[in-house]
């Protein structure tokens, strides 16, 4: 790679078109002031930045970490969301009369993500009213999606997992900030707590090394459905994908246990940490109810 981690840190940052001061960029990037001297200088030499600005040379550095795409894994039954699945799948329910999925589909396309593949099963031709707000959209098909978890729905979008987001299409996103238009390499987005009942993870010196369901610690995060996969890494899990579907129990498996789990030897992913303000998992009718109070009427 043309860029080391921390050059890339401060290049995406002036890559926002803002005219950020180098004490605003040690702000922003949380390194020391003498560091981002230090960086600045070095992007300076690969003609990357001119009197504090990105340079058309520093886009082209950027393009090899530009996302090309993303994947939403749309096609389950929301059977926890009943009775509103019933007629309507999950990432279609209006909150606060905004479709769920619409949050994560104009965030990608704020960020410039324009390739967009959404897997359908449940109810698959109600997906068919995004055209209307978002004709690049394209369908892949699950058929198989009442059969197993959604590893299935990752079978269907394999082909198009590298440089890629992949969703959870039941996320509801308050802050868009979070979908940027570069990586630097493949991460996870996860929330840090201290305790945490549900599916998280272990994190040591930036890079998951455990996935469980319930943990407490210091190194714990509570893993949210975003996720970023770059050019290798998504060629691996095109493969690692079909291997693990394969094997016995293939179709119980949830997708990302093929990277953090069952071919976790593969990958090296990191953390990227968020907040719990910044998005909402609804996962039951309760939760429903509580985000949005028409639905307890």
């Amino acid at each position: 790679m043309d860029l080391s981690k921390k050059q890339f840190e401060i290049l995406e940052k002036l890559a926002t078109g803002k005219n950020l001061s180098q004490r605003q960029l040690k702000e922003s990037a949380g390194f020391s002031l003498g560091l981002v001297n230090k960086i600045m200088q070095e992007l300076k030499e690969k003609n990357a930045v001119e009197n504090g600005r990105i340079t058309e040379e520093g886009f082209s550095l950027l393009e090899p970490y530009r996302v090309r795409r993303a994947v939403f894994l749309a096609a389950g039954l929301g059977a926890r969301l009943a009775p509103i699945t019933f007629n309507t799948p999950k990432p279609l329910i209006r909150v606060k009369d905004r479709r769920i999925i619409d949050t994560l589909l104009d965030a990608c396309y704020a960020a410039g993500i324009k390739e967009i593949y959404v897997v359908r099963g449940y109810l698959a031709e109600q997906f068919d009213q995004l055209l209307y707000k978002y004709p690049s959209v394209t369908f892949l098909e699950n058929p198989e999606y009442n059969e197993g978890n959604n590893i299935g729905s990752a079978m269907a979008a394999r082909d198009y997992l590298s440089n890629a987001y992949v969703f959870e299409a039941d996320i509801l996103l308050y802050n868009p900030a979070l979908i940027r238009p570069y990586h630097y390499s493949s991460n996870f987005l996860g929330i840090r707590q201290q305790r945490c009942d549900d599916w998280c993870c272990r994190v040591r010196d930036g890079i998951i090394r455990e996935e469980l369901l319930g943990a407490e610690g210091d190194d714990v995060y509570r893993m949210v459905g975003i996720s970023y996969w770059d050019k290798t890494d998504g060629e691996k899990l095109s493969r690692d994908i079909a291997d693990v579907y394969a094997g016995p129990g293939g179709k119980e498996r949830y997708w990302e246990q093929v990277p953090l789990v069952y071919r976790k030897e593969h990958y090296r992913v990191a953390l990227r940490e968020c907040k719990s303000s910044d998005l909402d998992e609804i996962d039951t009718f309760k939760e429903l109810k509580t985000i949005d109070r028409t639905y307890s009427i």
